[in-house]
């Protein structure tokens, strides 16, 4: 089966989330954004893919423009192996990690995609069959640094039947918010995206101590100073989590050696698709780390992110942004009910996307 085209489809469609406009990367986000990847093949089947994403968009839509499409047309679909080993060894001189990395995961989980549909199966089926008919999320909240709209949400959440909350804040009293609003017994994350120095960390995490927190995100700068975060972890006796910044099985393993970690966050959109993500369950079960992924999308990536987890009962929980948009690219399908979401047992990623949604919002 040959892949006959790529195409990299970048959507910009509205949402709300009951705060200020939150952002990183130096822009406030007032919509939502998703690249998707759809690759079509000489058999007529058509798999689709997501590649990171947000404010980065424009530059691994490049990097699939001419890097990845160019070397992939005529290619064998189903033997993604041979195929992601070759594009990583021919795109290294680019960079090992990051845009390049994120195009070749958009383009894996297209491939997943169709190798279930090539099979009738859903993609669970392919990686070990799955363990278990919904999967239970948590509710992802954005960035508010207001402790009024911070109990708010929380409140809210729970009431919508999640039953574990994130928060992305960077101050304590957020988090004392938190804990106050949803009670002792409700796990609570922070996540303050890789904000503090070591010993600014220390600090912070004797201030947070008491708050009992679930785990602490990536709190040190930069994300890959292993060292330091093994220390925070040894020191603090605060879980610690990471991740979402690592690309490749590689960094992980790095990760592990280190100590640095008890939760192990890859994102099947960043570290280098199914395939890569798999290498890292692998990885983390040798090295006694729970692997908690990162996946604050609502494209194929999520339902990737899904479909992987149905096969791994020991994960805990799927993150879902906490955001409610008008419209999204399942037609309703992935929106939780009871703090869990069905997994959609069609052949390949489980659905598929809605092209009237695509025709309205692609950029």
């Amino acid at each position: 089966m040959k892949i006959t085209t790529v195409e990299a489809i970048p959507l910009r469609y509205p949402f709300h989330h009951g705060g200020p406009p939150s952002g990183w990367g130096g822009e406030a986000w007032t919509e939502m954004t998703t690249l998707l990847v759809k690759v079509e093949t000489d058999e007529g089947i058509t798999g689709w893919g997501e590649a990171f994403g947000y404010n980065a968009i424009p530059a691994t839509k490049a990097a699939l423009e001419t890097m990845v499409i160019p070397t992939v047309v005529g290619r064998d679909a189903l033997r993604i192996s041979e195929l992601m080993r070759e594009l990583q060894l021919s795109l290294h001189l680019f960079g090992r990690y990051g845009v390049p990395i994120f195009a070749l995961s958009g383009l894996d989980i297209a491939l997943w995609d169709i190798a279930g549909k090539a099979t009738g199966v859903p993609l669970h089926q392919l990686i070990g069959g799955i363990a278990r008919e919904t999967v239970p999320t948590y509710a992802s909240l954005l960035k508010y640094q207001d402790t009024g709209i911070t109990s708010e949400l929380c409140s809210e959440a729970l009431d919508k039947g999640y039953r574990l909350i994130k928060l992305h804040e960077s101050t304590v009293s957020e988090v004392a918010a938190a804990r106050q609003t949803v009670g002792e017994k409700i796990p609570i994350m922070l996540d303050v995206n890789c904000v503090w120095s070591p010993k600014e960390g220390r600090l912070m995490a004797e201030a947070l101590f008491e708050y009992d927190l679930h785990w602490l995100e990536e709190p040190i700068w930069p994300p890959e100073n292993f060292d330091g975060l093994a220390a925070l972890r040894a020191e603090s006796g605060i879980r610690i989590a990471a991740g979402e910044n690592a690309c490749t099985a590689w960094q992980f393993q790095a990760m592990f050696e280190a100590g640095a970690v008890d939760f192990a966050q890859p994102s099947v959109t960043k570290v280098g698709g199914i395939s890569e993500f798999l290498k890292v369950v692998t990885l983390a079960e040798i090295a006694n780390v729970t692997v908690a992924p990162h996946s604050p999308y609502f494209g194929p990536g999520f339902l990737a992110t899904l479909q992987l987890l149905s096969t791994l009962p020991s994960i805990e929980a799927i993150e879902r942004f906490y955001v409610n948009l008008d419209e999204d690219l399942y037609a309703g399908a992935l929106a939780p009910t009871g703090g869990a979401i069905t997994v959609p047992t069609g052949p390949g990623l489980g659905l598929e996307p809605d092209p009237n949604f695509i025709e309205k919002y692609r950029e």
